[in-house]
């Protein structure tokens, strides 16, 4: 044997442990790692446990780094190196505070072993806090109570008028008398159950709402006014909210046929750049491609800078009109996006939108 391949039988030989000792790494091995917590209350404090894990390498296990998957978790963990054989512990914190429902969070691991990361879970169900009156109730004038300052009546149509309560709260150690004086447009009537509160006692607010009145279709928004015997704080204004369409009975297909049909030719123009403090006209033709003649009922632009203008309110069949809605620059600045909303006695599609984009630049 040469003496090149006794060193090269020499050098492998001793080697060997060193290589071995190379590939020696602890590996970090959860008894459990996915805990359920089942139900916990939302005001009960922060939720806790503690994963318990074993060493099963062969070096010693060194864990460098736990990350959450959100802020409302926070861990812990053994800081120690965790020899072969023996257990350390991950700590999972869940902070349920407003937090309320389902929830599934991780912890990631990272240590000095094989594999280098590993993961831990934990669950559970929150069960919201059971608020106070005056929790829920945030809205104080007075001593009087409300859950806000707006009721939502919702969507409606012309078809019949709606009933929607809002419960009113007497946050007083005295006696609340509501007036029957009210202060509300005429299509919105009040009453009150009851009228006279005794101290810490819920009451209603009911509100009879007609839909059927002047500029009502769309987003309305009404104020009304209630009167107590309070003196210092007499007056409660509250608004109330409704988004009105108009109600179509239903039809035979041969009334379908010879019913009005509203379309619109290039509903989004882009107006591209236009000059800050400008005024640009978009043009939107509609037609009629029904048999009856069709209603233009209402035009309603969402931005004073985007107004309609209509040559007349009802289109003949085959026949159209352009509507014109100039767009204002003045004091716009960076991309613009409005809209015209068009509601008609079209019975399939009564209420359509047309658009316009720009880019407002500053003038040469």
């Amino acid at each position: 044997m040469s003496k090149i391949s006794k060193l090269a039988i020499f050098l492998a030989f001793f080697s060997l442990p060193i290589l071995v000792f190379a590939q020696e790494k602890g590996k970090l091995e959860f008894i459990i790692n996915d805990h359920d917590f089942g139900e916990i209350k939302e005001d009960g404090g922060p939720a806790i446990y503690e994963f318990e894990f074993e060493n099963t390498g062969t070096a010693p296990l060194v864990i460098s780094h736990v990350r959450a998957s959100c802020g409302c978790t926070t861990p812990g963990w053994s800081k120690e190196p965790v020899l072969p054989g023996e257990r350390g512990f991950v700590k999972a914190q869940y902070n349920p505070r407003n937090r309320p429902g389902n929830f599934r969070k991780s912890l990631t691991i990272t240590t000095n072993g094989d594999p280098a990361v590993t993961h831990a879970y934990i669950r559970g169900k929150v069960l919201p806090k059971v608020k106070s009156l005056e929790e829920q109730m945030t809205l104080k004038i007075g001593n009087t109570r409300f859950m806000s300052r707006s009721v939502n009546i919702g969507k409606v149509t012309t078809e019949k008028k709606v009933v929607k309560s809002f419960d009113i709260y007497n946050d007083s150690p005295d006696t609340l008398s509501i007036l029957e004086k009210y202060d509300a447009p005429a299509f919105i009537k009040l009453t009150f159950e009851p009228q006279i509160l005794t101290p810490k006692q819920v009451g209603k607010v009911n509100i009879e709402y007609d839909p059927i009145h002047e500029d009502n279709l769309g987003y309305n928004n009404h104020g009304i006014t209630i009167y107590t015997n309070e003196e210092s704080a007499e007056t409660k204004k509250i608004n109330v909210l409704a988004t009105v369409s108009e109600y179509f009975a239903p039809m035979s297909d041969e009334e379908m046929e010879k019913a009005p049909k509203l379309a619109i030719t290039d509903r989004l123009q882009d107006l591209g750049k236009v000059n800050e403090g400008s005024k640009t006209v978009a043009e939107f033709v509609l037609t009629n491609h029904g048999l009856s003649v069709l209603n233009i009922r209402k035009v309603k632009s969402n931005c004073a800078c985007f107004v309609a203008e209509l040559p007349k309110e009802n289109i003949k069949p085959g026949k159209s009109i352009t509507l014109k809605g100039t767009f204002d620059a003045a004091n716009r600045k960076g991309n613009q996006n409005k809209s015209i909303t068009i509601y008609s006695n079209d019975p399939i599609d009564p209420v359509q939108v047309v658009s316009i984009k720009a880019s407002i630049v500053a003038p040469n």
